[in-house]
C-alpha cells in the first residue's frame, strides 16, 4: 500500500511539472506575440540609418526618396551659360561669405582677365586635380575686390555642365611673392582643389585662397 501511495505521488508530481511548463511556455508565447504586435507601433524613420542597411534593404522602404536624400547632400543641376561677353564659359563660381556670383573663362588672357575670372591652370572644374582660377581685385561685383574677406572654413561652389555643382571648404589663405608659383602644384593626394589668386591693393603680393571639395555630411 505504501509502494502504491508513493508511485501516486511521484505520478502526480510529475504531471504537476508537465502542466507548469506548459503554464510557463504560454505566457512566454503571449509576450512574444503582444512584443512583435508593438514593434508596428515605431516610426521607422527613427531608426539610424545603420540600423535600416542592417536591417532591411533601403529600396524597399516605403520613405525611400527622404532616405536617400539624407544619405546624399544634392544640389539642383542648373545649366551654366556656355558664353559670357564673347569669351567661352568653362564654369560657375560661387562664394556665400563675400556674396560673389560669377562665371569662369575657359581661356586666360589679359583681355578675359578684364570681363571676369578666368582658368589660370590646372584641371578642369570638379575634376581631381587643383582648379586654379585667377581674377583681378577690381571693384567689378564679379571680380575678386572682396576675395581679402574670406576665411578658413567659409564655403565656396564650383558648378559646371558636366559634374553638376560641387561644394568646396576653404582651409588656407595666404599671400605670395608673384614669382611664387607653389600654389599652382597638381599634387593633390587624388582629390580636387580649388585655388583662388588675385593681387593685393598695392599689387606687390599675391592672395592665394585654397579650398577642398567638401565629402560627406
Amino acid at each position: 500500500m505504501k509502494k502504491r501511495s508513493n508511485k501516486v505521488i511521484i505520478f502526480n508530481s510529475i504531471i504537476f511539472i508537465i502542466f507548469f511548463i506548459i503554464i510557463i511556455w504560454v505566457f512566454v508565447e503571449m509576450y512574444n506575440e503582444r512584443k512583435i504586435k508593438n514593434i508596428d507601433k515605431y516610426d521607422i524613420s527613427s531608426l539610424s540609418l545603420e540600423q535600416n542597411s542592417n536591417e532591411i534593404e533601403i529600396n524597399n522602404i516605403n520613405s525611400d526618396s527622404q532616405i536617400k536624400e539624407a544619405i546624399i547632400k544634392q544640389y539642383p543641376k542648373e545649366e551654366v551659360i556656355k558664353e559670357y561677353k564673347g569669351y567661352d564659359v568653362i564654369a560657375k563660381l560661387e562664394i556665400p561669405k563675400i556674396k560673389l556670383v560669377t562665371y569662369i573663362l575657359k581661356n586666360y588672357s589679359e583681355s578675359a582677365l578684364n570681363i571676369s575670372v578666368t582658368k589660370f591652370w590646372g584641371a578642369n572644374p570638379n575634376q581631381v586635380g587643383n582648379f586654379c582660377i585667377a581674377g583681378h581685385n577690381f571693384q567689378n561685383k564679379n571680380m575678386f575686390h572682396n576675395l581679402k574677406n574670406v576665411t578658413v572654413d567659409d564655403k565656396l561652389f564650383i558648378s559646371d555642365n558636366t559634374i553638376g555643382k560641387v561644394e568646396y571648404e576653404i582651409f588656407d589663405v595666404f599671400k605670395v611673392f608673384p614669382k611664387d608659383v607653389s600654389c599652382l602644384s597638381q599634387n593633390t593626394n587624388n582629390t580636387k582643389e580649388v585655388t583662388l589668386i588675385t593681387c593685393t591693393n598695392d599689387s606687390e603680393m599675391r592672395i592665394i585662397v585654397k579650398a577642398k571639395e567638401v565629402v560627406g555630411d
